[in-house]
């Protein structure tokens, strides 16, 4: 059930948290500062750069969040990172053909109710940085002139593995948004479509809504 599959003990969540902790922690990677203009239209790699340290800095330097106040760590979360996420995009796609079927209102109501599954998420890793020592981002080899790029890094844990991750960007008129994320080869959209599937066979595109509010009040 999807319910069973969302809740924080998941294989998915928390290897998605570890890719938002290597969002997060990119900061290991550079000396900017707190407050850094992010640059939605410079290099991948440096676009994620300036939004992961604007959103570290944010949760280091909040007394709130630093404490483990989630309701805080998630106003911090929409300042910093949301911006720079695009979830329409990642709820589509995780919908597969069911996006189509689905009507405008539902397809409004089904990007609202993921967000949420996804910000609890971030903030969730955010609550967590000092257990990662640092990430290191790769060299990017992809075609700097395209539409659709991969970032790759390697974050370093303080009690675990090095975990790969990788980021896919895409450049909207706004600049770069992320819209997916592999962890160890496992791809973020991929691993919902195959939930939202089987819950929208069982119930359909309203049952696979009111299951992710149900998570959300958890």
């Amino acid at each position: 059930m999807i319910l069973a599959f969302l809740r924080s003990t998941s294989l998915l969540q928390r290897l998605f948290a570890a890719a938002c902790l290597g969002i997060a922690l990119a900061l290991s990677a550079t000396a900017a500062k707190a407050g850094e203009k992010v640059d939605p239209n410079a290099s991948p790699n440096d676009f994620v750069l300036a939004a992961a340290t604007n959103a570290l800095e944010a949760v280091k330097s909040d007394e709130q969040a630093k404490a483990g106040n989630l309701a805080r760590i998630n106003e911090l979360v929409d300042q910093y990172i949301l911006p720079y996420v695009d979830f329409e995009k990642t709820t589509r796609l995780a919908a597969g053909r069911y996006w189509r079927q689905a009507t405008p209102q539902q397809q409004h109501d089904l990007v609202d109710a993921f967000r949420g599954t996804l910000v609890r998420t971030y903030s969730g890793a955010l609550a967590n940085v000092d257990k990662v020592s640092g990430i290191k981002m790769e060299p990017f080899r992809g075609d700097p002139n395209a539409k659709d790029v991969a970032v790759r890094s390697t974050l370093t844990q303080t009690n675990g593995p090095a975990v790969a991750i990788g980021y896919r960007l895409e450049k909207t008129p706004e600049g770069w948004k992320i819209y997916d994320l592999n962890v160890e080869n496992i791809w973020l959209i991929q691993n919902y479509r195959n939930q939202f599937a089987q819950q929208i066979s069982q119930n359909g595109i309203d049952g696979l809504i009111a299951a992710l509010k149900r998570d959300a009040t958890k």
